[in-house]
């Protein structure tokens, strides 16, 4: 069987573009000799809707489009080519078990939605939708709250392609053992297709290899994974998608962060069982894996100790395979047979793609992120302030390579404090990245300002004078979006987020900030990579050296540095790390070799900071624990980890610090 996986990019509530996308796909993987072709996870939706869901007008164009897009393959000559999709479902009441050999048109399902969405996957063939399968493990933990959204399904589908039994499967289905994949070695199937809307996180494709591995020794058959790529909000999916066979050896694997068709020819066994043997399938849950997309021991919690009494539901689709491009085709479902394929045509090799280094995989995540907002929400261009520091360089360079240059305005804001070697760092980066450069002084509206206030009866010195000028950085980052339709990047990486080393209205204004949820010792690492890079590939390094060798400043005041207020960020980062990305407590991170009074102090920092992070910039997810998607915390909150009683948090000079 000649497999191809379309590991493609959807835009959520696009319906009619999504299903535009997932035929010309469809006729790339015909073209390729495919026998069967698998899209995402809410392929046709886009994923994640959120509450999108709860509208009905919503759910009926997912179902009705699905109608109208098994209609259009047919037209378009791919009628016989077995489509597997991901889409939102609601159907009516639930079902008793598989009584029927082949599903009947969504026209034959009851239209009232008695217990509520789907998330689903439904297979297209002959023009017709011939089998449905509903999501059966919903995640509800980290970024995902689909016990929210869906209910579950409590059937296994499994289609009858080509004389092979194909289980179909949804995403989580593959992160927690029991369940669809124990059902489907109890079915007898040679294939599970697994469709995925899975996010990306820094090193994940290592853990979804030898999850994968496992669920195929699970089911005893060969599994093909599908991942969407491309990127929704904070969310970015890479693709990744990979076929093993029943033991686990990866056969082939698709490249990250790339729109593919990965095809691949799988010897699989003929079933013989009968293909109308539909019936109930008893499988504890009493297994979740430690490396779910959670984290160690949330799925567990969860999960464990649930029984799942789940039904198998078994499709004709098509008897067997054609044996040369003369072979007649057998009457099927749909009246036909897959298309022909010549006995001697070579045999289909999807490759392996190679891996890559994690600052690699990061700047191809962030760039997906940005290029993806950016050109889902219409914006012609983005405008940045360029510091010279190291931030604000690192986002123009990965804002040049997704939008190009000529879509990239960066503006040089110079006050009095500014030095010198700041202000020729910024011109610098402008001519290395080829960017659009400005500079607009700020010091005669910062002196306005501060005339203004004094003659008021308000004078204003210390934090309070600092802030105005970052705040008059946002006025004209925000004037020239108004003004020109740029979309304002913000700057500030997670280390300076988590402790609120930011000012609210200045520097943290903007509309997407692709360094959210990167550390500032990993923005060092990226820029070194991409200048490495660029040497590497025989251009010019985008990034200023001088900018990656000095220290950080925020150049609010005479000489400052941003040690001046936190610690060194080498040592500041495994703490917040360990607090943030690993949810350890005070007296954890004590043992784990931190300073007893540097842990108090980095952790009340970042406690007292939630009202900051809460009205900060969307930003692309790469760790574990994002902020806002995974990390969800009161602003109102007097618990403290640290062994000593707090301050009231109003007079918290923190609150005020801030860096450009």
């Amino acid at each position: 069987m000649r497999i191809a996986l379309a590991q493609v990019n959807s835009v959520v509530g696009d319906i009619p573009g999504n299903a535009a996308i997932i035929r010309e796909w469809a006729r790339r993987a015909a073209e390729a000799g495919a026998h069967l072709v698998a899209f995402p996870e809410m392929m046709l939706t886009g994923y994640p809707v959120e509450d999108l869901v709860f509208r009905e007008s919503f759910v009926a164009a997912s179902r009705d489009t699905l109608r109208q897009l098994a209609a259009d393959l047919a037209a378009d000559g791919l009628g016989e080519l077995p489509t597997v999709v991901g889409y939102i479902d609601a159907d009516g009441p639930a079902r008793l078990g598989a009584t029927v050999t082949i599903a009947g048109p969504p026209e034959d399902v009851p239209s009232p939605i008695d217990r509520g969405p789907r998330d689903a996957l439904a297979l297209l063939y002959g023009g017709r939708v011939v089998a449905t399968y509903f999501k059966h493990h919903l995640p509800n933990y980290g970024v995902f709250d689909e016990n929210r959204y869906f209910v579950p399904g409590d059937t296994l589908t499994v289609a009858r392609i080509g004389g092979v039994d194909v289980a179909l499967t949804v995403c989580e289905d593959i992160w927690q053992a029991g369940g669809p994949f124990a059902v489907a070695r109890q079915a007898g199937v040679g294939l599970v297709v697994n469709i995925n809307a899975s996010p990306y996180e820094l090193n994940k494709d290592d853990v979804r290899l030898s999850l994968v591995a496992r669920r195929a020794r699970e089911a005893g058959a060969a599994v093909a994974y599908v991942n969407m790529i491309g990127g929704q909000d904070e969310l970015v999916f890479d693709g990744d998608s990979l076929i093993v066979d029943a033991d686990g050896n990866l056969l082939t694997r698709g490249v990250q962060f790339t729109e593919q068709l990965l095809v691949h020819d799988l010897e699989l066994p003929e079933s013989t069982v009968d293909a109308s043997r539909s019936g109930p399938a008893d499988v504890f849950d009493d297994e979740v894996d430690s490396d779910s997309e959670g984290g160690a021991g949330i799925g567990k919690r969860q999960a464990a100790g649930v029984r799942d009494a789940m039904h198998i539901e078994r499709v004709l689709v098509s008897r067997a395979m054609p044996a040369s491009a003369g072979a007649q085709p057998e009457p099927g479902f749909g009246g036909g047979e897959h298309p022909p394929r010549s006995s001697a045509a070579p045999a289909a090799d999807g490759g392996m793609a190679d891996r890559v280094v994690d600052e690699a995989e990061v700047w191809q995540a962030l760039v997906h992120g940005l290029r993806d907002y950016v050109r889902k929400n219409k914006f012609p261009s983005v405008v940045i302030a360029v510091s010279g520091g190291i931030d604000s360089a690192v986002v123009a360079a990965v804002a040049c390579d997704a939008l190009g240059p000529s879509n990239v305005v960066g503006v040089s804001m110079p006050s009095s404090y500014s030095s010198e070697h700041s202000k020729d760092d910024a011109a610098d980066l402008a001519k290395r990245t080829g960017l659009s450069y400005r500079v607009q002084p700020i010091q005669p509206m910062v002196d306005a300002f501060l005339t203004n206030m004094a003659e008021a009866g308000s004078p204003l010195s210390g934090l309070a004078e600092e802030n105005l000028q970052a705040r008059v950085r946002g006025i004209v980052l925000m004037a020239l979006s108004n003004q020109e339709g740029h979309l304002v990047l913000t700057t500030g990486n997670k280390s300076e987020l988590a402790v609120g080393y930011s000012t609210l209205y200045g520097d943290s204004v903007g509309g997407f900030n692709p360094l959210k949820d990167v550390f500032k010792t990993m923005v060092w690492r990226l820029a070194t990579w991409r200048n490495e890079e660029a040497v590497r590939r025989g251009e010019q390094p985008p990034i200023p050296e001088n900018t990656i060798r000095k220290p950080p400043s925020a150049e609010l005041r005479p000489g400052q540095l941003d040690t001046d207020s936190l610690p060194d960020y080498g040592t500041l980062d495994p703490i917040l790390a360990g607090y943030i990305d690993g949810d350890l407590g005070r007296e954890e991170l004590i043992l784990a070799g931190h300073d007893a009074a540097l842990v108090d102090r980095v952790l009340r920092l970042v406690d007292l900071a939630e009202y900051k992070r809460r009205q900060s910039a969307p930003g692309t997810k790469i760790s574990v624990k994002a902020f806002g998607r995974d990390r969800r915390l009161p602003i109102t909150n007097r618990y403290r980890e640290a062994a000593v009683p707090i301050a009231t948090p109003a007079h918290d000079p923190v609150k005020s610090s801030t860096q450009t």
